[in-house]
């Protein structure tokens, strides 16, 4: 995943309990437990799919970004499309509230005592 994807990548992965998975074959997920927390685009259609319960609306300003598909949308689960024009920063915080989201009161915790 290059350049920003990577970054995001690498971000998610430094969360207490996250890992790798490949549920399927070409999207590339990193999960919590047994539960997925952001979902990620491809080099052709590079973006992040994260769960918002704060913050839905304003990723849904984001140019060309879309509620999920599949009914997660009606659950604050949101697709961003990865561009120069929205920093990684706050791609990140979305990552963040998404991990909070999904994740174990405990996983929160010792996500907070870092």
């Amino acid at each position: 995943m290059p350049g920003q994807l990577d970054t995001l990548w690498t971000f998610a992965l430094s969360f207490p309990g996250a890992f790798e998975d490949h549920p399927w074959e070409e999207t590339p997920v990193v999960k919590v437990g047994k539960k997925v927390f952001v979902f990620f685009g491809t080099p052709d259609n590079p973006g992040i799919s994260v769960k918002l319960p704060e913050s839905a609306e304003q990723a849904r300003a984001v140019p060309d970004a879309a509620p999920m598909g599949y009914g997660l949308g009606r659950h604050g689960w949101v697709y961003v499309p990865v561009s120069r024009s929205t920093p990684v920063e706050l791609l990140q915080d979305w990552i963040e509230e998404s991990y909070r989201a999904i994740a174990t009161k405990k996983l929160v915790r010792e996500l907070d005592e870092r």
